[in-house]
């Protein structure tokens, strides 16, 4: 297998089983809709259960809105002078 190949992971295989007939557009779109539902779901769990490890709390977010965490910009010096 090509490193460009990837297996199906046991999501994609069950999705597969489940919806082997072509569906509407109107289905399909219901269909995005609740995926795309479920997976929120699991990243606001996996947010919530992060910010409860970490103890974080409003204070915390408050902060982190006023902390410059970005790297400064350095243009590159122009190898061709004019």
């Amino acid at each position: 297998m090509s490193s460009s190949e990837k297996t199906l992971s046991n999501a994609q295989v069950e999705i597969l089983k489940l919806f082997g007939d072509n569906l509407s557009e109107a289905e399909l779109a219901d269909l995005k809709k609740i995926l795309l539902a479920f997976k929120l779901q699991r990243v606001v769990q996996l947010a919530d259960k992060t910010w409860e490890d970490k103890g974080w709390s409003q204070e915390t977010m408050d902060k982190f809105l006023q902390m410059h965490m970005r790297t400064t910009y350095k243009p590159k010096e122009s190898s061709n002078p004019q």
